[in-house]
């Protein structure tokens, strides 16, 4: 899975979870870009996608993600480490 698809299905999981009905998220998307991305909805997110994608962040990585780019980077990483 390429890095787009995953912000693809990153965005149906956004939408979602945000409940919005139009995003589109950049690899450059930071919370302080969507208004409904506040700290509790985070943790819906961090859940839902790894939950969707079957793997688990360490503590560490959530705190250190700048932006979706780098969300999809450590998907991308242990999508290809199973």
């Amino acid at each position: 899975m390429n890095n787009q698809e995953i912000i693809k299905k990153m965005n149906k999981i956004f939408m979602e979870v945000l409940d919005l009905s139009a995003l589109e998220l950049k690899e450059e998307t930071t919370a302080s870009d969507i208004e409904e991305w506040d700290s509790l909805n985070n943790i819906q997110l961090i859940v839902a996608i790894e939950t969707f994608f079957e793997i688990i962040f360490k503590s560490t990585e959530i705190e250190n993600f700048k932006n979706i780019g780098e969300m999809v980077l450590s998907i991308n990483a242990k999508l290809k480490a199973k």
